[in-house]
C-alpha cells in the first residue's frame, strides 16, 4: 500500500517539483507536462471503465439467486436444471450495458448462447457486490396461490391488451404464455410454472421476443428459468465501434468510424445482404400479427449479422409497441418536440397552442433507418449504382406523417430499395 502511494504521488506531483524545473529547460518541462497529462487522461478512462464493470458484471449474483429460488421451488423453467443442477450453461463474455439488465454471451450444448437476466436491486447494497442481492419480495408473488389455469389465463390476455394493445390475435398469444410455462408437458400450469411466466412477461424484451418469435430477423428463444431466459447465440456487428465500452463509444470521432467501417466491416456486397435483411425486418415491424411496432434507437450499435450474413435485431429493447407509445404520448405535457420523445428517436410533434403532445411520430421505421443505411451502404457501392442508391434513400428519408397515410408511398419506396440491392448482389456468392 505504501509503495502504491508513492508511485501515485510521483505521478501526480513529479511535473510540478521545482527541482525538475529547475535541472530542466522550459520546453522539456511542457512535454513532461503533456506526457504526464495524457498519463492521467488515460488512468482515469480505464478506472472508470474497470470501476464500472463490477456494476456492470454480476452474472454470478443473478445465478445464485435463480437457483436459489429454484431450490426453493418458488419458480420453475425449461432450462432450470441445466442451469443449476447440472451446470450445462457455460457463463462467458460480460456484454452488459446497464446493471439491472445483465447480459452475457455463453455456451449451452454446444451452440453459442446469449444469456439475460434482471437484477432490480441497487449495486451498492450494503451486504456488497458479491453477496446475493435480496430481489423484490413482490417479483414472484403473481398469481398467487388458488388462482385457476382460466384466471391466469385472463390475467395474462388482459397484461398483453394493456401492452400491445387490444388485438383480435392476442388470445393466441396468451396460448402460447401457457404452453411455454407447461415446462413438463403435463397438461397442468403449476404455480413455480405460472409465477416464473408472468415475471418473465414483466420484462419488456422477453416480452417483445415473444411476440416476434415467428420473425425471422428477431433472436430466437431457447429456454428459460425464472426471469433469467437464453437465446441463440449474440450476431456478429457490423459497426466496430460495438465492441467498445459504451462509456467509450461517444468518444469516437465520426471520421475514424465511417474508416473503421470500410477497413473492418464486412464487403459492401455483404453490407447489402444485411441492409436488405433490415428492410425486411421494418416490413415485418409495420402492421404484423401483434400489431405495429417502432423502432426507437436506430443506430449501427443494434444491427447485428449471422454468420452467413442473414440480418439480426442485436437488441430488442429499442423495440416498443405501438400501445405503448400512444400511451406515453396521450396527455403529456410539453413545451417543444423534445419532450415528446420516447426511447431515443421516437418523436412527436407538440402541440405548443395545447401544451400537449400528438399521437403520430414525426418519422416512420423506415426513414431512420434509411438514414442509417446512408452511411452503412453508399461508402464503397459500385459506381455503377451509387447515384441511384443515393437518389432513393434520400427520397426514402423524407417519409414522414402517419403510417397509415404514407403506407402505399412506404411500400413502394421499401420494394424499390429492396430491389435495387438484390438486383447487384443476386446470381453471385453474395445472394
Amino acid at each position: 500500500m505504501r509503495r502504491l502511494r508513492r508511485l501515485a504521488h510521483l505521478v501526480l506531483f513529479c511535473p510540478f517539483s521545482k527541482g525538475l524545473q529547475g535541472r530542466l529547460p522550459g520546453l522539456r518541462v511542457k512535454y513532461v507536462f503533456l506526457v504526464w497529462l495524457g498519463v492521467f487522461a488515460g488512468s482515469w478512462l480505464a478506472y472508470v471503465h474497470y470501476s464500472s464493470y463490477a456494476e456492470l458484471c454480476r452474472g454470478h449474483v443473478c445465478q445464485v439467486v435463480i437457483c436459489d429460488q429454484y431450490r426453493k421451488g418458488i419458480i420453475s423453467g425449461s432450462m432450470c436444471q441445466d442451469l443449476c443442477s447440472l451446470h450445462k450453461i457455460e457463463w462467458r463474455t460480460c456484454l452488459s450495458s446497464a446493471p439491472g439488465q445483465q447480459v452475457y454471451s455463453g455456451l449451452w450444448q454446444g451452440k453459442e448462447v446469449t444469456i439475460k437476466c434482471g437484477i432490480r436491486d441497487s449495486p451498492h447494497s450494503e451486504a456488497g457486490l458479491d453477496a446475493a442481492p435480496r430481489r423484490e419480495l413482490a417479483l414472484f408473488d403473481k398469481p398467487t396461490r388458488g388462482t385457476s389455469i382460466k384466471e391466469f389465463r385472463e390475467m395474462t390476455l388482459g397484461f398483453l391488451k394493456a401492452n400491445l394493445g387490444d388485438l383480435p390475435s392476442l388470445p393466441a398469444l396468451a396460448g402460447q404464455v401457457l404452453l411455454m410455462a407447461d415446462v413438463n408437458r403435463d397438461g397442468r400450469v403449476s404455480l413455480a410454472e405460472a409465477r416464473s411466466a408472468w415475471a418473465l412477461l414483466q420484462q419488456h424484451e422477453f416480452l417483445l421476443l415473444l411476440s416476434l418469435q415467428e420473425k425471422e430477423h428477431a433472436p430466437r428463444l431457447l429456454g428459460y428459468c425464472g426471469d433469467l431466459y437464453v437465446t441463440e447465440g449474440a450476431p456478429h456487428r457490423p459497426w466496430p465501434g460495438a465492441a467498445l465500452p459504451p462509456l467509450l463509444r461517444p468518444l469516437l470521432p465520426p471520421a475514424l468510424h465511417a474508416a473503421l467501417q470500410r477497413w473492418l466491416g464486412p464487403t459492401w456486397p455483404w453490407r447489402a445482404k444485411i441492409a436488405i435483411g433490415l428492410l425486411e425486418f421494418v416490413e415485418e415491424l409495420f402492421h404484423g400479427a401483434y400489431g405495429t411496432f417502432y423502432l426507437c434507437e436506430t443506430t449501427l450499435a443494434n444491427v447485428a449479422y449471422t454468420a452467413q450474413y442473414d440480418f439480426r435485431m442485436a437488441d430488442l429493447r429499442q423495440v416498443a409497441p405501438e400501445a405503448a407509445v400512444r400511451r406515453f404520448l396521450r396527455g403529456r405535457r410539453c413545451q417543444h418536440s423534445a419532450d415528446c420523445t420516447y426511447g431515443r428517436d421516437c418523436s412527436a410533434p407538440c402541440d405548443k397552442l395545447m401544451r400537449q403532445c400528438k399521437g403520430d411520430l414525426l418519422q416512420p421505421n423506415l426513414a431512420k433507418v434509411c438514414a442509417l443505411l446512408r452511411d452503412f451502404l453508399l461508402p464503397g457501392a459500385p459506381a455503377g449504382l451509387r447515384e441511384e442508391l443515393g437518389r432513393q434513400l434520400r427520397a426514402c428519408t423524407t417519409l414522414s406523417g402517419p403510417a397509415g397515410q404514407v403506407e402505399a408511398r412506404h411500400s413502394l419506396v421499401l420494394s424499390h430499395l429492396k430491389a435495387l440491392l438484390w438486383q447487384e448482389i443476386s446470381h453471385t456468392q453474395y445472394s
